[in-house]
């Protein structure tokens, strides 16, 4: 169970011998194998990736292998496990009441279609390409964005005054003789 270093001895050297304390790890590298390996004597910190091919120790390899190979099939086991689960899920059909439930939900009437009549604008947006008011209706806390086309020719009226609360005007300022003079700032 040892590795002998990377650099060649010289005459007189001696070649050093690292002992593999545990396999860690495994990965595939060009096409090569590598272990991640802890050495007998050294910290984490020291840890390594070796080739297979520099490595002599078989005994510490097959029994990370085979701990490995444990591992794979108890994750495949769990998934088909929650593949299964998610089928008998997904194929169980829902009740009468879930159903309609359903339905009332997906075709819930929005913004004028709900025959509300509408309170006020609450604010204006353009995210989605075209202007947009944010509709409150009177009688609920509920509010629906509607196109701007629809609330002009449906509630004029709200629709001016959301612009009039939004104008600024600017008035020209007095000197002491009484003349007006423009607003420079």
């Amino acid at each position: 169970m040892s590795k002998s270093k990377d650099s060649p001895a010289t005459d007189g050297e001696t070649e050093e011998e690292y002992s593999v304390e545990k396999v860690l790890d495994r990965r595939v590298v060009k096409g090569k194998v590598e272990y991640f390996l802890k050495w007998k004597g050294y910290s984490n910190d020291e840890n390594t990736w070796e080739p297979e091919e520099n490595l002599d120790c078989p005994d510490l390899i097959a029994q990370f292998e085979e701990q490995r190979k444990k591992k794979e099939a108890a994750a495949a086991s769990k998934r088909t496990e929650e593949k299964e689960a998610k089928k008998r899920k997904s194929s169980s059909t829902p009740t009468p009441t879930q159903s309609k439930k359903k339905v009332v939900e997906d075709k819930k009437a929005e913004g004028f279609d709900r025959n509300l009549e509408p309170e006020r604008i609450i604010g204006a947006t353009d995210s989605s390409g075209e202007l947009m008011f944010l509709m409150k209706w009177k009688g609920t806390d509920d509010a629906d964005l509607v196109l701007s086309k629809t609330a002009n020719e449906r509630c004029p009226q709200i629709v001016i005054k959301f612009y009039e609360e939004r104008l600024t005007w600017h008035s020209p300022t007095h000197d002491e003789d009484g003349s007006a003079k423009a607003d420079t700032e």
